[in-house]
């Protein structure tokens, strides 16, 4: 016998005791889609107090004259700094260095690596583990480390450096006060420090490779050196292309600490970078607006840079899918 249930108030009465439900579930639902920014909290409130706060301030400074004492004024100047900084034949200088250690930096991060990479393939078991360590292990060591050692290795009276320089009629003297070698020496240093991470990188791109590519070629006829120009370094070009990002973005803050143990920039300004040169600025002169404003340009620059060479990078990598 069909009985029609009339719709209206008795409808919204028999529904009424389940909403509470849909609504708790609602909220339920709505809190878990914000769970993963949560994870995320401690992060950014890390890069907000150590990394986007200072970068606002370092604009802020930039426009204005102050000695870093607190209790002086700080002095609106405008552009004024900016305009100095530019003029300053210190900042030619430290920007031609900085280049030239990235040029020389490039060997010790890529081409020496990807060789030496290259080479090892082979090695197998233990003895690669060793290999591994004994390649990564200089860069781990400290800078104070790094600088204490070289500078026994490169001491003129007793060195062992000097001292087989001398046996091959080289008197090379105090390397450290020697416009001419002083920036051999600092790319040396770090150089050694660098070729195990970049060996690191370039080792495990060529684990990733699959070796049925190299397979196939070698059955088609190719030799040994095509599958590395033609399919090894085509198919590492990502980890390559990193390694010289890193290499652009990174060289001037490598090289900062040893720098600033062994040479001060010196002799004449002979083997300071950028950053040395903001520390002088900053640190020496005790001009905040001067080093803040040189700081804002090296961002700029080095931002456009890393915008641009990741751009290039997404058209020239090839990848292994």
């Amino acid at each position: 016998m069909f009985v029609p249930v009339a719709m209206g108030a008795g409808t919204r009465e028999a529904t009424a005791p389940g909403a509470p439900h849909v609504l708790a579930r609602r909220r339920r639902v709505r809190w878990s889609s914000f769970t993963p920014f949560l994870y995320l909290l401690p992060a950014v409130a890390l890069l907000v107090v150590w990394v986007y706060a200072p970068l606002v301030q370092t604009f802020g400074l930039s426009f204005v004259d102050w000695n870093l004492i607190p209790t002086s004024p700080k002095t609106f100047v405008g552009f004024d700094n900016y305009a100095t900084v530019l003029t300053l034949p210190e900042l030619q200088q430290a920007v031609g260095n900085t280049v030239l250690y990235i040029l020389a930096f490039m060997l010790f991060s890529l081409v020496l690596p990807v060789v030496i990479a290259l080479l090892s393939r082979g090695i197998q078991g233990k003895a690669k583990t060793f290999y591994q360590a004994l390649i990564f292990v200089p860069f781990l060591i400290t800078p104070v480390a790094t600088s204490a050692v070289w500078r026994w290795l490169f001491d003129e009276n007793g060195g062992a450096i000097p001292r087989i320089a001398a046996t091959l009629g080289w008197d090379l003297g105090n390397v450290f006060r020697d416009p001419a070698l002083v920036m051999g020496a600092v790319i040396v240093i770090v150089g050694w420090q660098l070729l195990g991470f970049g060996v690191l990188v370039v080792s495990a791109g060529l684990a990733g490779i699959s070796p049925d590519y190299g397979a196939a070629a070698s059955l088609d006829g190719a030799s040994a050196r095509q599958i590395v120009w033609r399919i090894t370094l085509p198919l590492l070009s990502p980890s390559l292309v990193f390694l010289a990002l890193m290499t652009i973005l990174l060289s001037a803050q490598w090289t900062y600490p040893i720098i600033d143990i062994l040479t001060q920039g010196g002799p004449g300004g002979a083997s300071t970078n950028i950053y040395y040169l903001l520390y002088q600025f900053g640190f020496r002169n005790f001009d905040a607006g001067l080093s803040a404003a040189a700081g804002v340009l090296f961002f700029l620059a080095f931002g456009l840079v890393a915008m641009l060479f990741v751009e290039i990078s997404e058209r020239l990598s090839f990848h292994d899918n």
